[in-house]
């Protein structure tokens, strides 16, 4: 303080007001803004989407003859009560859920995927309980597939019916 000087090189008394950065503010002031109108954009093409939806889930029923042709088979002849359905984003799952005569089951399994020796496979595991024949089955060779595995589960109903449940997936 020998110079007259108080403080490391400060001068005294009021200091300079700085200059507002206003282009700072407006950026920060507006990302809450975006963020909302941007949700509300995300919110509006959810629900304009037209997809159906089946039992609360994205999926879609679509012709059996689609769902089967997508694993490279087709609906057997003699099936009944046939439902079918897909489910896509990332990957495609086409099902189908049918009755058929128990005595043709082994023949149309056959002649769909002459491949086929026995029930098997790596994704038996996710068999339905109960089932009396379960199958995955790689159909990434077999023609007019378009999936990449195939499932197939049977359950005797009774002595001249069997429920197939098929599945028909990429992954």
């Amino acid at each position: 303080m020998a110079n007259g000087r108080s403080g490391a090189g400060v001068l005294p008394g009021p200091r300079p007001r700085g200059r507002t950065r206003w282009g700072l503010v407006a950026a920060i002031l507006a990302l809450p803004v975006l963020l909302v109108v941007g949700l509300l954009v995300l919110a509006g093409v959810w629900l304009l989407t037209d997809d159906e939806e089946v039992d609360g889930t994205r999926l879609k029923k679509v012709p059996c003859a689609e769902a089967m042709a997508f694993g490279g088979a087709e609906l057997p002849a003699g099936a009944e009560d046939a439902s079918c359905t897909v489910q896509s984003w990332l990957d495609t799952n086409y099902q189908a859920d049918f009755r058929m005569p128990r005595a043709d089951f082994d023949a149309w399994l056959t002649n769909t995927y002459p491949e086929v020796t026995e029930s098997g496979g790596p994704g038996t595991q996710t068999c339905v309980p109960g089932s009396d024949y379960c199958l995955q089955l790689d159909v990434t060779e077999h023609p007019g597939a378009d999936a990449y595995y195939v499932n197939v589960n049977a359950t005797y109903v009774n002595a001249e019916t069997v429920r197939v449940r098929y599945s028909a997936f990429t992954t």
